[in-house]
């Protein structure tokens, strides 16, 4: 059962990555959503932005919740 254990605990270890990663924008810059767009609608969703970064296709936004909590996501631009 431990052997078992063990080997389930280190699939999903190897898996997490590959599973976590998104798909990010490949098309130009200038044709990426608007920053103010998504800040709009993560306000609206009850977060206070802090900042939005642009990061190989994605916008990585940093904000808090509204119990207070860092929020850290990102978002496909």
């Amino acid at each position: 059962m431990y052997r078992t254990l063990l080997i389930a605990a280190l699939a999903g270890v190897i898996a997490g990555p590959a599973l976590a990663a998104g798909t990010c924008s490949t098309a130009a810059k200038s044709k990426f959503q608007p920053k103010a767009t998504l800040e709009a609608q993560l306000k609206g969703e009850g977060l206070t932005v802090r900042q939005i970064k642009t990061e190989k296709g994605c916008y990585e936004v940093y904000a808090i919740d509204k119990d207070g909590k860092k929020v850290n996501t990102a978002y496909n631009a």
